[in-house]
């Protein structure tokens, strides 16, 4: 009996060995690449750490306790069966002088500014997990193909978990992307998928990128963590600032509130529009996820003129319902001294950048 016991550990000790050889686990950084990381402030005792004290789960919560109420606890979390309606706008046809800006669902979006092309976060593949058919796309809301993509300026990557950086989607990238902009460390993953080296820019927090004479990128801290298989944090996560000479976006991440907010806004804002992480929250893990009370904290520390919620609509990373994000969040804001303007458009519907007056329907009331 012991012997067979140990046979069957054995055996699946060597198929995961060797299921976690496939290249979309990427590659840890080493080298130089490493030397780098090690100079950063935020790497501190061999990993990166947040700014402020930052566990995985908040008091009181157990590892054993999340993957039990995963697994057996009985929750009203709604799963869309309908289809999640969208508007499929044409991406190759857009005029390249449109300011605009185009969501994929979840953290994933598309964006034209002063004549260059971004893609952020792209995941087309239908699924959010390194494990195929685990995490798949709620109906309706993988309609778009990186064929359907048009050339790209910039990719920006902020940070490595499998529900931002998609390996199927990247490498059928490949020959539309001409920069890379990451944290640190996330470039040695794109290092062992062959894109050359010299179009990978990487960097750490409260580092600047001109990308030309219009355009600046900033990067800024977020309140999160990394690693796409046992070896959590030896790569950075990051926010980015993107801005023009009279436009400024804010696109967040994913990230926990903190004071980080605040001295963002402070030094940058104010913000024309910020994207922050709304969705796939839990009070278990509320100081890695934004719970919806804290985006309304998060949109006024950040000052900005317009708010647009992500990180839901798309995937199952938590135990809320599907619509409870956007839903909360309206209501939260709704209610609050002085209301943001959100901006929640459908999956693939077209975002006016500089149209402060552009309205967006509550697309979700009535999904089943």
């Amino acid at each position: 009996m012991i012997t067979a016991l140990l046979l069957i550990i054995f055996t699946l000790g060597i198929a995961l060995y060797f299921f976690l050889q496939h290249p979309k686990f990427g590659k840890a950084p080493s080298g130089e690449r490493l030397k780098l990381i090690q100079k950063s402030p935020q790497y501190k005792n061999g990993k990166f750490q947040n700014e402020n004290f930052t566990p995985e789960l908040a008091e009181g919560y157990g590892y054993f306790s999340v993957i039990s109420d995963f697994l057996f606890k009985k929750v009203d979390r709604k799963i869309p069966t309908d289809l999640i309606p969208s508007i499929k706008t044409n991406l190759l046809e857009l005029d390249i002088n449109q300011d605009v800006l185009i969501w994929f669902g979840h953290s994933s979006y598309y964006i034209q500014l002063e004549g260059k092309r971004f893609l952020i976060d792209p995941v087309f593949s239908g699924n959010a997990s390194p494990i195929a058919g685990t995490t798949k796309a709620f109906k309706g809301t993988d309609i778009y193909t990186v064929d359907e993509l048009p050339e790209i300026d910039f990719l920006l990557i902020t940070h490595d978990h499998y529900d931002h950086l998609d390996y199927e989607t990247i490498i059928k990238l490949k020959s539309k992307v001409k920069k890379i902009i990451c944290p640190l460390g996330v470039g040695s993953h794109f290092e062992f998928w062959d894109f050359p080296l010299q179009n990978i820019i990487e960097k750490d927090w409260h580092e600047k990128v001109e990308l030309d004479q219009n355009l600046t990128l900033y990067t800024a801290p977020s309140r999160h963590f990394s690693g796409r298989s046992f070896n959590r944090c030896n790569t950075l996560w990051t926010s980015f600032i993107l801005e023009s000479k009279d436009f400024k976006m804010y696109l967040g991440g994913d990230s926990g509130y903190d004071s980080h907010f605040a001295n963002i806004g402070a030094k940058y804002g104010p913000f024309d529009i910020a994207l922050i992480d709304n969705g796939q929250y839990n009070p278990t893990w509320k100081y890695i996820h934004n719970l919806p009370e804290d985006v309304i904290k998060a949109m006024k520390d950040l000052n900005t003129k317009r708010v647009f919620p992500v990180h839901s609509s798309k995937f199952s990373l938590s135990l809320h319902s599907w619509d409870e994000p956007l839903k909360k969040v309206t209501e939260l804001n709704a209610a609050s001294e002085k209301p943001i303007p959100l901006v929640t458009p459908m999956i693939g519907e077209l975002v006016e950048l500089k149209n402060e007056k552009q309205e967006f329907k509550q697309w979700w009331k009535g999904v089943r």
